[in-house]
């Protein structure tokens, strides 16, 4: 059987979780379907994220991007909807995808979304903040 367009994001566990370092991956070959027109639209996308406890899996990135081929979507939620999905599967400490689709009607459109994990304020365990009362309390 040939290989399907599938909305399912594998991922397996990173390798170096103690370690910040950055994954990136270039896919030339997007396209999905304007909404309004049903035209075809080609787009460049550049995904990199800093992963946390998990990584994403190639192939199933690949049946992911390919499976928008035949959806409508503007540009602005294609790369968003993405992002979002990404996150939610692998819950990276940070990640961009950048959609850069091609001139069509004489406009290129470029869209950057962007995720970075909260971090908690760092405390050193067993101590406790002091309070400095007012010198106008007493």
């Amino acid at each position: 059987m040939p290989t399907q367009p599938s909305k399912t994001l594998d991922s397996f566990p990173n390798p170096a979780p103690h370690r910040d370092y950055e994954i990136s991956f270039e896919c030339p070959e997007f396209t999905c379907l304007c909404p309004l027109t049903g035209q075809p639209d080609f787009a460049r996308f550049l995904i990199c994220y800093v992963p946390d406890a998990l990584c994403v899996e190639l192939k199933s990135l690949k049946l992911y991007l390919w499976s928008f081929r035949n959806e409508g979507a503007f540009h602005e939620a294609v790369c968003n909807r993405i992002l979002e999905d990404l996150v939610n599967v692998l819950s990276p400490r940070k990640a961009t995808v950048e959609g850069h689709f091609f001139v069509r009607g004489g406009i290129g459109t470029r869209v950057v979304c962007r995720y970075e994990k909260a971090t908690p304020p760092a405390t050193s365990p067993g101590v406790a903040l002091a309070t400095n009362p007012s010198p106008m309390s007493t």
